[in-house]
Order: C-alpha cells, then structure tokens, then sequence
C-alpha cells in the first residue's frame, strides 16, 4: 500500500464512494465491492478487510489495482487517487442497458472465470448461428 496521510486517504474514499455509486454499484458494501473487483483483477484478489480499509479511507490500494479499479469504473486513475483532472465517466456516456440486462451481466460476473468463459463462448455460439439462418 501506498504511504500517505490520513486526508488522503480520506479523499480517495470519497472519489471510490462517488465512482462506485455513479457506476451503479453500492459503496457500502466491502464484500461486493471485494468480489466485484476480484471478478475483474488478475493479481492477488484483495480480500473485504482491504476493500473495507479502501472504503472507511483507512488505505489506498496499491498503484496496479488503484488503476483496476479506475478501469473497471470508467474513471481515469489519476482522478481517482489525486483528483487532479477531470474523472472521464466512460461508462455513464455510453449506452443505458435494461435493468434485466444488467442482471444478466452481474450473474455472469459471479461465475468463476472457467464457468464465465464458458458462457461468453455459448453466447458467441448462440450469435454465429443466428447470423447463419
């Protein structure tokens, strides 16, 4: 983890809370927040305490998931640790899904990533069939 002081700390829980939330998810929650970063990480999963320590502004994450997380939100990591520019909301600019459509995608993020490839692959299947008809 990186050292720095506590007002740090707390303002980059702040911008995690801000950027959770915009992106649809809970910023209360260090279990979700632990298992939907972990979905996406390929590094050493980080286990709820930590995620919890992110959350309370007790700790910032290291610099290789600090920029996992700004990716997976859809803001720039720099924001996201230092609040020094804009925070670029990718995902908030892109297309609205139906509420059943983002279920969809949250179950499919809590497959293991054996499983999860596994249904990109059917759904990949699914697709050239239809093209072919």
């Amino acid at each position: 983890m990186m050292s720095v002081n506590p007002s740090q700390q707390q303002n980059f829980s702040s911008r995690l809370k801000e950027s959770l939330h915009r992106a649809g998810y809970p910023s209360d929650s260090p279990t979700r927040l632990a298992r939907e970063f972990n979905v996406r990480f390929d590094g050493r999963p980080v286990t709820a305490h930590a995620a919890r320590k992110w959350l309370q502004g007790e700790s910032i994450p290291t610099q290789e998931r600090l920029r996992a997380l700004a990716d997976w939100l859809g803001v720039s990591a720099e924001w996201l640790r230092f609040d020094g520019e804009e925070m670029h909301l990718q995902p908030l600019l892109g297309p609205t899904f139906p509420p059943d459509d983002l279920k969809l995608i949250e179950s499919l993020n809590q497959l293991r990533p054996t499983d999860r490839t596994m249904a990109v692959d059917l759904i990949h299947l699914l697709l050239d069939l239809q093209q072919r008809r």
